[in-house]
């Protein structure tokens, strides 16, 4: 059940484009950016632009540090790790469903 929330939660930070910008960044970066450095980047204010991050925060996509006044954020990759086995149960199922499909049509 734990898992199941977990893959809602990414997809839910994964439904919104400017939270895929966000991670995209983030991933590109491939170091800490401070939110002000992202909330420009993505044309928000720095209030909108935390309303995003908590949500990424929230599903384990990007974790997030404080230095002084400033909060830095990370992309956490291994996130993505649980919609890759998600989604390779699907994948299996479609492979082999489909090789059924083509072994009946080939004895019809």
């Amino acid at each position: 059940m734990a898992k199941r929330d977990s893959v809602n939660k990414i997809f839910k930070a994964l439904a919104d484009p400017t939270r895929r910008q966000i991670f995209h960044l983030l991933v590109m970066a491939t170091t800490a950016m401070s939110l002000t450095q992202l909330a420009n980047q993505v044309d928000l204010t720095r209030q909108g632009a935390t309303k995003h991050i908590k949500i990424l925060e929230t599903a384990g996509m990007i974790r997030t540090s404080g230095q002084g006044r400033e909060r830095f954020c990370m992309a956490n990759l291994e996130a993505l790790t649980e919609i890759r086995d998600w989604l390779a149960y699907y994948d299996k199922f479609w492979t082999a469903s489909l090789k059924r499909l083509d072994t009946f049509l080939a004895n019809s």
